[in-house]
């Protein structure tokens, strides 16, 4: 069976190693020796996962020596995409961990980036990182497909087995790869994408009209409170028509709304 490795065991990553370590040898890699010693205890450090389904994942081990990298014939990329204090965004954990992969690829591995970028950022900034590190060509030696994480924080009812996978590959052979690894855990299956920026670009856009309508909600309930009319009478009401997107004003919810660069 296929090894997969999962680089971040954050509450994107860790997930991913329960899921994939029900069913075949799964590699969680983290820089971070007290969130790999939490995991091997069968405690999850973001307190998302219960014991019960760490103890799920019997075919899950947990390392922070990115040697055991070389083994995976798959390797997901779940690190943070912040924004520096200009807020532009910052790359260094993207392109350190696309480092740590060069460092240790298997010939004809499969690549994939689930972190939230704008669209040509794996091509641009990832994929050459690992061409550097590891001396190998892309499309011939390694491969790459991009599959954009939705996992919403402290959602007991909306996780990564129940919310559809968008996926995408450099190569229609990559492509169906990367689904049929995905339809293993996802069970309202996957969306292909037909190219990695789509995939990157769908997140981006994700994000943009939540952020956008919220924004849209806050403004207009400062204007009905000035004319003294009740803000959530007024969407009660237009909430009526079926066509009525049904957002209320309030602070923008979601970790990547409010750090990542694509929104």
């Amino acid at each position: 069976m296929s090894i997969v490795a999962v680089l971040g065991l954050g509450y994107v990553g860790l997930p991913l190693v329960v899921e994939f370590g029900k069913k075949t040898r799964t590699i969680g890699f983290d820089i971070s020796e007290h969130k790999v010693e939490k995991c091997r205890e069968g405690k999850d450090p973001s307190f998302e996962l219960s014991d019960e389904e760490m103890a799920s994942a019997i075919h899950a081990e947990y390392y922070s020596d990115p040697a055991v990298l070389k083994d995976a014939d798959y390797i997901i990329v779940a690190v943070p995409t912040p924004v520096d204090d200009a807020h532009r965004p910052d790359f260094s954990p993207l392109i350190g961990a696309s480092q740590f992969i060069g460092s240790y690829l298997k010939k004809g591995a499969i690549v994939i980036y689930e972190s939230t970028v704008y669209p040509g950022a794996t091509e641009e900034i990832c994929i050459p990182e690992i061409e550097r590190t590891s001396g190998m060509k892309w499309k011939e030696d390694f491969f790459v497909g991009y599959s954009p994480e939705r996992i919403n924080p402290g959602d007991r009812e909306r996780t990564l087995t129940t919310i559809m996978k968008v996926v995408s590959g450099d190569t229609p052979d990559t492509l169906e790869k990367v689904a049929t690894l995905y339809e293993q855990i996802v069970k309202p299956g996957v969306h292909r994408c037909s190219t990695i920026k789509a995939a990157e670009a769908c997140k981006v856009i994700e994000n943009t009209q939540r952020d956008l309508n919220i924004a849209l909600m806050n403004e207009l309930a400062i204007i009905f409170d000035k004319l003294e009319i009740d803000t959530n009478e007024v969407l009660d009401a237009a909430g009526t028509k079926w066509n009525f997107l049904k957002f209320k004003p309030g602070l923008v919810g979601g970790i990547a709304l409010a750090l990542t660069p694509t929104t």
